[in-house]
């Protein structure tokens, strides 16, 4: 009997969290993104999404808005970006209850892994998923702080394809339009859904 409470409190603890779920505020989601000057390297306007993790209200804001959208989707994995997409992807994977799978710079996962070469806005770089990661009928949801010129999200995206499971949609907070990011992943065939445009 005293089981059966406690699964009860538990389960109405669960389905309270959702009724508490904020209303999205993109102003005060963009009053938390940084820009700074000049870095990684000069002429690059690095927007930093630190300070929304600093608060805990936006924090949840940004969980709880991917959350609404994907909770009814048809999606059986979670791909975080390194690196801010790990603080995205572990939230969310966590409340939706899916897998977590790790699309990460060189020399970071163990056993063997599929990699590919792409550039970014601002530099080469190199993207390593494991082997066995997902598989043929897989759907993931791939996730990362913001998209630039595209070339993180589409490279992220030929690791998916090529151990054979689908890109369900490429997700953001920020999308920063003017650089076309998102235009190249719609030709590619992914669909993009950010929180913000800047």
């Amino acid at each position: 009997m005293l089981r059966a409470t406690a699964l009860s409190v538990t389960l109405l603890l669960i389905n309270t969290s959702w009724v508490l779920t904020m209303v999205f505020d993109e102003f005060l989601i963009k009053s938390h993104i940084a820009s700074i000057s000049d870095w990684p390297t000069a002429g690059v306007n690095f927007r930093d999404i630190s300070p929304l993790f600093k608060n805990p209200k936006t924090a949840r804001m940004v969980t709880d808005a991917f959350a609404q959208r994907y909770i009814d989707q048809n999606i059986t994995h979670i791909g975080a970006l390194d690196a801010r997409g790990f603080l995205l992807g572990s939230n969310l994977a966590y409340v939706l209850n899916l897998p977590l799978i790790l699309i990460r710079k060189p020399g970071k996962l163990p056993g063997e892994v599929d990699r590919v070469d792409y550039s970014s806005e601002y530099a080469e770089n190199i993207l390593e998923l494991q082997k066995g990661s997902v598989t043929k009928g897989d759907r993931v949801l791939l996730i990362d702080d913001l998209i630039a010129t595209g070339g993180t999200q589409l490279a992220a995206a030929q690791l998916i394809r090529g151990q054979g499971a689908e890109v369900a949609e490429a997700a953001t907070i920020i999308d920063l339009i003017d650089l076309g990011g998102s235009q190249k992943l719609a030709d590619a065939g992914i669909p993009v859904f950010n929180l913000c445009i800047l």
